[in-house]
């Protein structure tokens, strides 16, 4: 073993996979990063491969997978509207099967398991901000329950397998991050709404644009993964990870188009079914015990992603994607794909 830990990432060439693979190599252990690409990609961790403690596995974790590894973080399983509610019930099975048989494996090899888990946990709250002891309003067969009470009953094998057999958890309930990497056409709002300015589209409103929404910047959300990784065995969570600052959905369609410099009107259409109207976590568990709180604003994350999708959309050099942006374009990156369609939301999304 060359690094400290070895060290399973699921869903680790996706958004949020990719960055904690380069963060977890970073400090030194060997990755292996699992993915059966349904929603992740290669491109995600090109940049990785010549690493020689980074490999990659393709593979699906609704099947048993038998490794030898340290830490197990599990983020395998499709975030967006678009991707989970194309396959609802692959997305139960990745939920539900996916967790057991990644907490078979921990128990067998005694590694400490981390759940990926969502603020979708807590459906469309009567709470607000939501903290961590609020048991949710989640409509069990909506059309987003396949992703709500997946979640949710993976929370409830994790704390099963550690009362019932010692397994040493870890469970972080996820509220909406964004950054580079996110996919250009998965429907999440602030993809949606770069993308859309970008290319001087009308941006598309679900509902009113009154329901708020907090948004997390993707390094600030990694770092919470690391620490609730390393706090002590009693910190089992579940911890929310999230910036709590609070946005209108409406607010962040008006600073996209003016960072932008769009000349993008906004469109309203129905809000979709059991969308939740307010989302905004309670994180005073993360920083008692973990002393964590998120340090990058909205408008600097923005600037970040933005550069990003400019880049991304002009397939790897500076855009001039209906703006003149004074924005650094993105370098040392793999050539993405372009001519990607901008699908619309249809939802304003996790």
């Amino acid at each position: 073993m060359h690094g400290q830990k070895r060290i399973m990432v699921t869903g680790g060439t996706g958004f949020l996979g990719s960055f904690l693979c380069e963060r977890l190599l970073r400090e030194g252990n060997d990755v292996l990063c699992v993915d059966n690409y349904y929603t992740g990609s290669r491109d995600n961790v090109l940049h990785l491969l010549d690493d020689p403690r980074f490999e990659v596995l393709r593979h699906d974790i609704t099947f048993p997978l038998y490794v030898e590894v340290d830490e197990i973080y599990n983020l395998a399983c499709p975030a967006s509207p678009v991707h989970y509610q194309h396959d609802p019930v692959q997305t139960v099975k990745t939920n539900v099967h996916g967790a057991i048989n990644m907490l078979g494996l921990a128990k067998r090899t005694r590694a400490k398991i981390f759940q990926a888990s969502t603020s979708e946990v807590y459906g469309d709250p009567a709470v607000h901000p939501q903290p961590e002891e609020y048991r949710g309003s989640v409509n069990p067969i909506g059309p987003r329950a396949c992703y709500d009470e997946g979640k949710r009953c993976a929370e409830t094998l994790f704390f099963d397998y550690h009362r019932q057999y010692g397994v040493e958890i870890r469970v972080a309930r996820i509220f909406n991050t964004y950054g580079p990497r996110m996919q250009t056409n998965d429907g999440r709002v602030v993809s949606n709404f770069i993308v859309q300015a970008l290319q001087n589209e009308p941006i598309t409103i679900f509902g009113n644009g009154t329901q708020t929404r907090s948004f997390c910047y993707v390094d600030d959300l990694i770092e919470g993964f690391i620490r609730l990784m390393g706090a002590p065995a009693g910190v089992t969570g579940p911890i929310n990870l999230g910036n709590p600052g609070e946005f209108q959905v409406r607010e962040l369609a008006e600073m996209v188009i003016e960072m932008t410099g769009s000349k993008s009107g906004i469109v309203f259409k129905d809000l979709p079914v059991d969308d939740p109207t307010q989302r905004k976590p309670d994180i005073s568990r993360a920083t008692q015990q973990l002393g964590w709180q998120p340090k990058v604003n909205l408008r600097e994350g923005l600037e970040r992603t933005i550069a990003y999708f400019e880049w991304k959309l002009s397939g790897g050099v500076k855009s001039t994607l209906g703006v003149q942006s004074s924005r650094t374009a993105y370098t040392n990156l793999p050539t993405p794909a372009v001519g990607l369609p901008v699908q619309e939301a249809v939802s304003i999304g996790p």
